[in-house]
């Protein structure tokens, strides 16, 4: 039986991989310190056999007894409010937890597969956004803490590829949507969903002009799974093409949640980019994925799945507005 270790396993995306990993008949170790993470997420998993959960910070030290064959390394905050709230701990597990992992994979012999963002074209100047495009990034702006920490993060998954012989991956994830999203993180989805779920008007960053392309989570589990069982060791966009403007998702949210709500409008974030579409051509050619499921049936899964939560959880107001925080 293989066996994978699989770190921000309590997080959306890595609670998800927990469960295709399971599914597929690996051994699965969770790792994750909860920092954004719940292990609600995971909680189902732990009377199985073939899960582990490790309570670790990936910055640390990281050790795993016995043998491994995979790591995915998805352990990062992922969201605008979850960065500028702990900007030091997003640069330290983008740097120090990816260099601890990779040392791991080294010692282990392990294949490991690396979770990089179309954060790193910044706002960019080509569109739709290929793999060779080298970004356009404000390192020193509030932003900069994530984006630039996934692009090290990419340096030095290279470098061990091409110095140490490693078998790497890099896969560069696009807006991607679904359940066990956290409500009110500051991205769009949540951030709708909460907003119309409480009666409130719906807030919309700028003039609404600027486009997102929004990926279901099963779709994007399976380009990473068919990623890391491929033999490309250079970076490959996986997300859904299919762009749209934001104020056109947020009267798609109206309607699909039959709210009457306003679209009210505040003062964009500084670098907030304008434009974000996948060109997904490697992934086609090289994996032969591309999404399967349509926003309007995604968007339903996901809505149903905010119904269920808890009336405490729809009105935590923590997350709710960053914008003031990026401008300082």
């Amino acid at each position: 039986m293989k066996r994978i270790l699989i770190t921000g396993a309590a997080g959306f995306l890595g609670s998800h991989l927990c469960d295709r990993f399971i599914k597929e008949g690996f051994d699965v170790i969770g790792m994750d310190n909860l920092i954004t993470g719940d292990l609600k997420n995971i909680e189902h998993l732990f009377k199985l056999s073939n899960f582990e959960y490790y309570h670790h910070d990936v910055t640390k030290f990281v050790s795993v007894a016995g043998k491994l064959d995979y790591i995915l390394h998805f352990a990062s905050p992922a969201s605008p409010i979850d960065y500028l709230k702990i900007p030091i701990q997003t640069l330290k597990v983008g740097a120090l937890g990816t260099h601890n992992l990779l040392g791991l994979a080294k010692v282990k012999k392990a294949r490991i597969l690396i979770a990089s963002t179309s954060e790193i074209y910044g706002d960019p100047l080509v569109h739709p956004q290929t793999e060779e495009y080298y970004g356009n990034v404000n390192t020193i702006g509030p932003r900069g803490v994530y984006d630039e920490a996934k692009r090290f993060q990419e340096s030095i998954t290279m470098a061990y590829h091409r110095f140490h012989g490693l078998e790497t991956r890099i896969v560069r994830i696009f807006n991607t949507y679904g359940p066990r999203m956290r409500l009110n993180d500051g991205r769009v989805i949540p951030a709708f969903m909460g907003q119309a779920l409480r009666g409130e008007d719906l807030t919309v960053f700028g003039d609404g002009s600027q486009t997102r392309s929004f990926c279901y989570v099963d779709d994007e589990i399976e380009g990473i799974y068919r990623l890391l069982m491929s033999d490309y060791v250079y970076p490959v966009n996986i997300g859904n093409p299919h762009e749209i403007t934001i104020k056109d998702f947020a009267e798609e949210i109206i309607k699909l949640t039959g709210t009457d709500q306003k679209i009210i409008y505040k003062d964009l974030p500084q670098d907030d980019p304008m434009q974000r579409q996948p060109d997904i051509s490697k992934a086609k050619e090289i994996l032969g994925w591309e999404p399967k499921i349509g926003r309007e049936e995604g968007m339903k899964k996901t809505f149903e799945y905010f119904k269920t939560l808890s009336k405490a959880e729809l009105e935590k107001t923590e997350h709710r507005d960053f914008t003031e925080r990026i401008k300082k």
